[in-house]
């Protein structure tokens, strides 16, 4: 008997939620006219930024595919003949599968991709929602303006060696280091 008096109960508070909500007046956002304020941290379209000196920040290390969880990114590596750096020859995101979840941008190291609020990119043709690298290319640094992975990461080119980097010590020979 007392569960019965408790769905009826709860079918009073129901019906009485719904009966307050019917007299109040609808709230119509007019979209294409108005854009509601997103938040600051908002996670939308993808895009790949280059370096202070204008070169792109990718090196084609396959992070943000891998940490991708619906595998929309794929890219292949290809090196530079006159100082050895790396980058992506081509690059490629599905814009139909990717989620906006950001790991693509927590996974990459020279901080090439990253996240922006432009939400506004859907399409009547699924083919078109693949964009290429030369879609996704901005002339900006992004987030981190002043940050160039080559110059602090200690990777070894054409043009920069072991130890030769912004705040970075010789490397210990390890030969010194034997009794």
């Amino acid at each position: 008997m007392s569960s019965a008096i408790e769905a009826l109960k709860a079918l009073a508070e129901g019906f009485g939620t719904t009966f307050k909500h019917l007299g109040r007046k609808p709230i119509t956002e007019q979209y294409p006219e108005y854009k509601r304020p997103l938040p600051e941290r908002t996670r939308a379209r993808i895009v790949l930024t280059c370096d202070p000196g204008g070169d792109e920040r990718c090196v084609a290390c396959f992070l943000c595919s891998a940490a991708c969880p619906v595998s929309c990114i794929s890219m292949e590596a290809a090196e530079r003949k006159k100082d050895g750096r790396r980058y992506a020859g081509w690059f490629r995101i599905n814009f139909g599968r990717c989620i906006f979840c950001g790991l693509c941008e927590e996974a990459c190291p020279t901080s090439a991709i990253q996240l922006t609020p432009d939400f506004e990119i859907c399409k009547r043709d699924v083919l078109s929602m693949v964009y290429e690298k030369e879609d996704l290319q901005v002339n900006h640094g992004g987030k981190d303006r002043e940050y160039n992975f080559y110059r602090y990461a200690g990777v070894v080119t054409l043009v920069r060696g072991k130890g030769e980097h912004v705040k970075e010590t010789e490397p210990v020979n390890i030969r010194s280091n034997m009794p």
